[in-house]
């Protein structure tokens, strides 16, 4: 368990990193916090939330951890939590994974709720990386398939990404619907409006990647089938040509003691005449009927 402690005017902030179970009793009873919301706190996979409790006003947020390019699809393993204790003396943060922006959060605050929004403001900035990652994959995927080759493009991978921009995006939208029980002081209502702008300049970038793969994935769909269709069509070309040249040799081949055409002189030579007119036939058919 690893707590530092920073003094403001007025209040003070600190800051929890815990990883053990046993852990967390000694927390609550250290603080005076309530048991079962310490151990929420640490609770793998809990979502956004506010809860109100006579001592202090209790969140939970989750920021985005995972690294770009993993093959991750819920969110514990996209995301990590930071549970917030705080009231007007005090600012507690409870968090299993580190967070680097905790230890670069600005040294002047004035009060409890501007320190408490410029750490949301900075847990919020964690999904823009992935959305600029995101987004750029989708380009190069888009690029791959109308342009290149889409047998390039990897069915799996392109499942992973519309995955993580479904999960990021509901993420978001819970952590949107949380923040606005929060109360605001009349000095960090500019503070506040800016996260949530940010908050939504988020979940409209995160929709538009949506669409983006949703449509790249039946635009994908379509052209594998597409290539399909065209494997089939050239393959019903040739079985055209082939099965009345098949069914000429096949009667011809057979073994019958007799056999009128065995004794023409220039019977085979006839044969070939008439598949290849056969051929010619077909050819000149498919032609008018703009198939080849």
């Amino acid at each position: 368990m690893k707590i530092e402690t920073k003094s403001y005017q007025g209040f003070e902030w600190v800051d929890i990193e815990a990883t053990q179970p046993h852990e967390l009793d000694t927390i609550a009873e250290q603080f005076g916090l309530k048991r079962m919301l310490v151990h929420d706190s640490v609770q793998y996979g809990h979502l956004p939330k506010f809860e109100k409790t006579d001592e202090y006003n209790f969140l939970i947020l989750r920021g985005y951890t995972a690294s770009s390019g993993q093959r991750l699809t819920t969110i514990p393993e996209l995301s990590n939590k930071i549970a917030f204790f705080y009231n007007d003396n005090r600012l507690i943060t409870i968090h299993r994974a580190p967070f680097e922006f905790l230890d670069r959060t600005a040294a002047v605050c004035l009060s409890v709720d501007a320190l408490l929004w410029n750490i949301i403001s900075e847990l919020i900035a964690t999904f823009e990386t992935p959305g600029q990652w995101l987004n750029g994959r989708m380009d190069v995927m888009e690029r791959i398939i109308f342009l290149k080759d889409s047998r390039k493009v990897s069915i799996e991978e392109l499942y992973y990404l519309k995955s993580q921009v479904r999960v990021i995006k509901k993420l978001l939208i819970l952590t949107q619907q949380t923040l606005t029980h929060l109360n605001l002081e009349e000095g960090n209502r500019a503070v506040a409006q800016d996260v949530k702008d940010q908050l939504v300049a988020l979940v409209l970038t995160f929709d538009e990647i949506s669409e983006d793969a949703h449509q790249l994935m039946n635009t994908y769909l379509s052209v594998a089938a597409q290539r399909n269709n065209d494997v089939m069509r050239l393959l019903t070309i040739f079985s055209a040509f082939f099965l009345p040249l098949t069914f000429i040799v096949g009667v011809y081949g057979m073994n019958f003691e007799y056999f009128p055409e065995l004794k023409w002189e220039r019977g085979y030579f006839y044969v070939w005449s008439v598949m290849i007119g056969i051929s010619a036939f077909i050819f000149i058919w498919f032609k008018r009927k703009k198939i080849i």
